[in-house]
């Protein structure tokens, strides 16, 4: 039996997160110019675009600056290695 409502306890911190990830997302103060989204309370590197499909980059988060000159670095690299 206490087993079973810890589980649920889980269940619905998970939920909470979501919903406050979800806020996040749908407030249009963490959107700059309405498609660069800059959230420093939130900790993801690449959250969900705001229309469409796939992921943006949190440019609050140096992280997800890093991660991207470090993306756009390899790209550079293999393009240049194919010529």
């Amino acid at each position: 039996m206490v087993v079973v409502p810890s589980t649920f306890a889980y269940i619905d911190a998970m939920d909470i997160d979501k919903m406050t990830l979800n806020a996040w997302h749908d407030d249009p103060a963490n959107w700059k110019l309405g498609i660069f989204y800059f959230n420093k309370e939130d900790t993801r590197l690449f959250p969900p675009k705001r229309f469409g499909i796939g992921w943006t980059i949190n440019f609050a988060n140096p992280n997800s600056i890093l991660s991207l000159l470090a993306l756009t670095a390899l790209i550079i690299a293999v393009v240049e290695w194919i010529r």
